[in-house]
């Protein structure tokens, strides 16, 4: 939708995450002009140059000066970056039990299924022991 001649604003994030998408394809730090050119996009310089300052500024990109100008690189993935803003938002709560509940208690079956297998993974235990195969198919075998 136009309005005077100009452009509609785009939806609150499209050109962060249009930017962040530019920084993991690259593999390497990229300047905002750099940036800006893969955008394929009519943006100014200084709007892209102001994206990535903020996104240094939350910790998300980390940024070099191998010249005159910054260069920047993301500090994770995408997973490890939602895995942050999730673990922000639990910390916000006084009462993170409730929240973790209503959490688990929305999940499908398979995510539910993953969820349980990591925690074991995390725990250093078999994922084996989430589908009832190894120790515990052994356990309840002769009674």
């Amino acid at each position: 939708m136009a309005r005077d001649g100009q452009e509609a604003r785009r939806p609150h994030g499209e050109l962060v995450a249009d930017v962040l998408a530019v920084l993991w394809a690259a593999g390497e730090p990229l300047t905002a002009q750099q940036v800006k050119g893969a955008l394929h996009q009519d943006l100014a310089r200084t709007t892209v140059a102001t994206i990535l300052t903020r996104l240094h500024e939350k910790g998300t990109v980390a940024r070099t000066r191998p010249g005159r100008s910054f260069a920047y690189a993301p500090v994770a993935d995408a997973a490890g970056l939602a895995a942050g803003r999730m673990r922000r938002e639990l910390e916000k709560e006084p009462h993170r039990d409730l929240v973790l509940k209503r959490f688990v208690s929305s999940l499908s079956a398979d995510d539910g299924d993953a969820l349980r297998r990591l925690l074991l993974e995390a725990e250093g235990e078999s994922p084996a022991a989430v589908t009832g195969e190894g120790a515990a198919g052994a356990a309840g075998g002769g009674a």
